[in-house]
């Protein structure tokens, strides 16, 4: 078995970073990295290197004018080779500036491989300025793909929140807020600094040995071998059973979790949505319109822009024979907040920020709700109401 970790972030100089210190903690590493800058040009540059330098390198043709599709393409592969060559005892996959982890992570385990470790590199200091940042990732030069419409903020908002494992650099410009932050965006991450011991103490010795006693002082290189499930990390994204972060209150940043058993009034939530999305320098969750019931939707909000998009249905609205469909960690989770009128359907929204205004917050969030007239009337009537997020949603 070749072992796999995957290393990403939009923070260039602390995944670098943390390649190096990978290199440096375990012999025999290698790392293959494919630059999508010269994507322009037609061709996708493919690195191998190892701790001493350059080992070999070619190019991947674009497949159809997407870079993305070429590196998922070519991925694969070259994974395959180093593992049947040998020699090769942890494969370091460096993803390209603005490539997320979850589709390289999938892609990785549908071809046959094992992922160890799924590792994101940050720059506390440059939390808040990436997630505050609504610029077009092709405005930056950092697009995947000629059609690729994400921001700088979501794409490094899913780089931080997919990952189990946050390499932290140490950096002199960051204080205690922009750790707060960091820790409250992703409170279930182990945090591992960069470069926090000697590489001539730190070599894993071997690779086959379980992790507990493996004989590494490397944090870094245990958290790479540590193992990753990739059905498991799917389903902490998912907003029916997210992992999402709980409240908190600390060095000026604040994070406040919402919940609800009562439906949205279409009208007024979508007349509050900007100063909602613009409350939070990150907040995500998810939520019930009043005019449809059956329908599970997700909020996703960084650098001032909001995502709603349909996530599936409520369980409650599902027949019983459909049960059997949904994974397990959904009837789970589910199964936990379930309510004896509504199921699962309810609202569940958290906001994290510096300086978040809570109580002007819950203010909002309160108002967009059904009145207690509008509640008594029922669904019948709440189905009558203007639907005022079909335009958003494309309905």
């Amino acid at each position: 078995m070749l072992p796999v970790v995957i290393v990403g972030g939009l923070h260039a100089d602390a995944r670098r970073a943390a390649v190096a210190r990978l290199l440096a903690d375990v012999p025999g590493s290698v790392v293959l990295h494919h630059d999508l800058a010269t994507a322009a040009a037609g061709t996708v540059v493919r690195t191998i290197r190892d701790a001493s330098g350059l080992l070999d390198a070619g190019e991947a043709p674009l497949v159809n004018d997407c870079a993305c599709c070429a590196l998922r393409e070519d991925l694969v592969p070259e994974l395959e080779r180093l593992r049947d060559t040998g020699g090769t005892r942890l494969a370091v996959v460096e993803l390209w500036d603005s490539v997320e982890p979850k589709a390289m992570a999938e892609v990785v385990t549908a071809g046959g491989l094992t992922v160890t470790g799924v590792i994101t590199a940050v720059d506390p200091a440059l939390v808040l300025p990436y997630l505050g940042n609504g610029d077009d990732l092709a405005d930056g030069g950092l697009a995947a793909a000629a059609t690729d419409q994400r921001t700088v903020a979501d794409t490094f908002a899913r780089q931080l929140e997919y990952a189990p494992v946050l390499a932290v650099a140490d950096s002199s410009e960051a204080d205690d807020e922009d750790r707060e932050l960091l820790a409250q965006l992703h409170p279930t991450a182990r945090q591992v600094p960069i470069g926090d011991s000697d590489p001539a103490d730190a070599a894993v010795d071997d690779l086959t040995v379980p992790a507990p006693r493996r004989r590494s002082s490397s944090p870094l290189a245990e958290a790479a071998l540590a193992g990753f499930d990739v059905e498991s990390a799917a389903a902490a994204q998912h907003p029916a059973c997210a992992l999402l972060p709980a409240e908190a209150d600390a060095h000026g940043v604040s994070t406040l979790v919402w919940s609800r058993r009562r439906p949205f009034h279409p009208e007024r939530l979508y007349a509050a949505l900007e100063d909602l999305t613009c409350a939070a320098a990150r907040s995500r969750g998810r939520f019930w319109l009043a005019d449809k019931p059956d329908t599970l939707f997700h909020w996703d909000a960084a650098g001032g822009a909001l995502c709603v998009e349909s996530a599936g249905p409520w369980l409650a609205s599902l027949p019983d024979a459909a049960w059997e469909m949904v994974p397990p960690v959904r009837r789970a989770a589910a199964a936990l907040d379930w309510h004896p009128e509504h199921g699962d359907r309810g609202q569940h929204l958290v906001f994290t920020s510096p300086g978040l205004d809570r109580d002007g917050l819950e203010r909002l969030l309160e108002s967009c709700l059904l009145t207690d007239a509008e509640y008594a009337a029922g669904p019948d009537a709440w189905q009558r109401l203007p639907h005022a997020f079909d335009t958003l949603l494309e309905v």
